[in-house]
């Protein structure tokens, strides 16, 4: 039996354990916590349940860890070195980074290099940053971390609670009207073609989540490009994408959702969307604000349509209520 420390108060079941054994799969942890192999004071849990500080955690047998510094070799020193360049901003419980655009967050079955791989160059289990957050792999910008398992879910409890304020800037095609204001348009995941998108839909229709989405222009390049700042206040997966094509204003550079339009002007481009700043609380004193220069992907849609990140107002969206 172990028990949760203070510091791990409001943590989730499946985190708190792969946070101890960073060798167990997702599989393995799950079909113990349904076997009831593991409990919590006793009872049964879920990978969800929000652990208490004090709470008792039973830890049947569990398979072997890779052998020693099998897993150090995994992350060279070069992977390393690249890791610790992505910092934006660290203290000792916070780590943001300026994510790649072409850098996925997690990893798949054919995604071998990917950020949380990559935060083994601050250590395993309790000195690993935990994830509280995701990017899109081809969007770049502020990717916020905890670095202690309190301070992991008091940043996750910021971004459930909406206290989170994310501005990403994005190249769109046209020229939106109105200029400004907010979309609210539930989306649903669905088999279009060979691929699964997300797509407009009813309310009430299986599956459908809502989405809001706060969008202000920045600037202008004649008819035919238009700067958007966007604040999504939801998290829905793709929701920025999903939402500026629903709005017939597709992101250039965006191979998925993208119009006749978009495509004709994308050429050459990689996804235009970048998260540009991020306000938050810091887990235990004051606020956070975060912000990621220009990824070069960005800069080279700047430079064809004549933008200059300069003009921007850091808070456009303050800008817009005044």
């Amino acid at each position: 039996m172990i028990a949760v420390a203070a510091g791990e108060d409001g943590v989730r079941l499946d985190r708190w354990f792969r946070r101890r054994w960073p060798h167990l799969s997702q599989g393995q942890l799950q079909k113990l916590i349904r076997s009831g192999q593991i409990r919590v004071d006793g009872a049964r849990a879920k990978s969800d349940t929000r652990l208490g500080a004090g709470a008792m955690i039973r830890v049947p047998p569990l398979p072997d860890a890779p052998a020693p510094g099998e897993r150090a070799k995994t992350l060279d020193a070069r992977d390393a070195a690249f890791a610790r360049s992505l910092v934006l901003y660290e203290d000792e419980e916070v780590l943001a980074l300026n994510k790649p655009s072409g850098l996925a967050v997690q990893g798949g079955t054919k995604t071998t290099k990917h950020v949380d791989r990559l935060l083994g160059a601050w250590g395993e289990g309790l000195e690993r940053p935990r994830l509280v957050h995701r990017l899109d792999r081809d969007t770049s910008g502020v990717l916020v971390l905890g670095k202690t398992p309190g301070a992991a879910a008091k940043l996750s409890g910021a971004f459930a609670r909406r206290r989170a304020q994310k501005t990403y800037w994005a190249l769109v095609a046209g020229q939106p009207k109105p200029g400004e204001g907010v979309l609210e348009l539930p989306l649903v995941k669905k088999g279009v073609g060979d691929r699964e998108m997300v797509v407009p839909a009813d309310p009430k229709e299986p599956g459908a989540e809502p989405a809001e989405t706060e969008f202000v222009t920045v600037s202008r390049a004649g008819q035919k490009v238009t700067w958007m700042a966007l604040r999504p206040h939801t998290g829905r997966t793709h929701q920025l994408r999903a939402h500026m094509l629903a709005m017939g204003h597709p992101i250039l550079g965006d191979p998925k959702y993208k119009n006749d339009a978009s495509e004709a002007l994308s050429e050459g481009l990689k996804l235009q969307l970048h998260a540009r700043r991020l306000t938050l609380p810091h887990p235990s004193r004051g606020t956070l604000i975060l912000e990621a220069p220009l990824s070069p992907e960005m800069k080279a849609g700047f430079a064809r349509f004549g933008f200059d990140e300069h003009e921007a107002d850091p808070e456009p969206f303050a800008r817009k209520r005044r």
